[in-house]
């Protein structure tokens, strides 16, 4: 696949406890951004965090925290993002979703098995 220069950069601010089909939401999301051929997504997990609720989320060093914050970063052309948007609506119940113009710069596979 290739990416022209100009793209979309997609954040889905979520917890890490939230579920949708018995599974974790940012599991399900980045399945299904594979499942509809966007160019790559990354879940990255948060330390502490806020959001609409005002609740923290954080991490104890005594306990691991069940709930952090999770990010989904995904990265491909605006009417692939705009299509996968319609896809999940009502699938994110609680969080915040960004988008932001991105410049790809580099957008290669490695070789298979290497």
């Amino acid at each position: 696949m290739e990416l022209p220069e100009e793209g979309v950069l997609l954040r889905i601010f979520i917890g890490e406890s939230d579920k949708y089909e018995g599974r974790p939401l940012y599991e399900w999301l980045t399945r299904k951004a594979r499942e509809d051929g966007l160019a790559g997504a990354t879940v990255i997990r948060g330390l502490m965090g806020y959001g609409a609720n005002s609740r923290i989320r954080e991490t104890k060093i005594l306990r691991l925290s069940l709930d952090q914050p999770v990010i989904i970063e995904l990265v491909d052309k605006p009417d692939r993002i705009e299509k996968f948007l319609s896809s999940i609506s009502g699938v994110v119940r609680e969080g915040l979703i960004t988008m932001e113009k991105a410049t790809i710069r580099f957008y290669k596979p490695g070789k298979p098995g290497g």
